[in-house]
């Protein structure tokens, strides 16, 4: 593996820093980390966040994805996943909703945006963990990065939703890859 995944630098002082910086937006949300159990029988803690969204109340979307609920992002038609990416661009952080019912990445609602390709180094880091995993499945909801820093997010609507076991699969893999818990992050949701 050629590039470090969690971002980290030396500033004057020689003092470290990591993603935390890039999250600062975030922290009013957060809460207790999620504990996973990994099939190596370990237990890991990944950051989590609570978020409450607005339903969309205007006009009907072409294309809910079999239902999926939409959500009011700043007068915009969006999917739970497309408005966590939509609050990360707004810090910064550049994306996509990995589209696993589709098989694509997605920056707008489908039907309304068409899918868009990956840059290298990102689209080769997928591929390499899909290829540790054995699966076309798996990857968590949304992809981000911020210069060298990249994040895995998931999603799951509380008390709807729960963690499958492909995903717990893609994590498992992507650490044992050489990503760390801080490339993690989990998003419970609401109305």
């Amino acid at each position: 593996m050629a590039t470090k995944l969690l971002r980290t630098n030396m500033d004057d002082d020689h003092t470290y820093t990591s993603q935390e910086g890039n999250l600062e937006f975030l922290q009013p949300y957060k809460v207790d980390g999620e504990i996973f159990s990994l099939s190596s029988g370990v237990d890991i803690s990944i950051q989590k966040y609570f978020l409450t969204f607005n339903l969309w109340k205007g006009l009907p979307i072409p294309n809910t994805y079999n239902n999926k609920p939409v959500i009011d992002w700043r007068g915009e038609p969006v999917f739970a996943e497309l408005a966590v990416l939509r609050l990360f661009q707004s810090h910064g952080w550049e994306g996509v909703w990995v589209d696993s019912y589709r098989r694509n990445y997605r920056v707008g609602l489908p039907d309304v945006v068409d899918p868009i390709e990956l840059p290298q180094k990102q689209r080769e880091l997928i591929e390499s963990i899909r290829a540790k995993t054995g699966r076309p499945g798996g990857c968590w909801d949304v992809f981000v990065w911020k210069e060298d820093t990249m994040l895995f997010i998931e999603l799951k609507r509380q008390k709807k939703d729960s963690i499958r076991e492909t995903q717990l699969r893609w994590l498992e893999k992507s650490l044992d890859y050489g990503l760390t818990k801080e490339n993690f992050a989990f998003v419970e949701w609401k109305f």
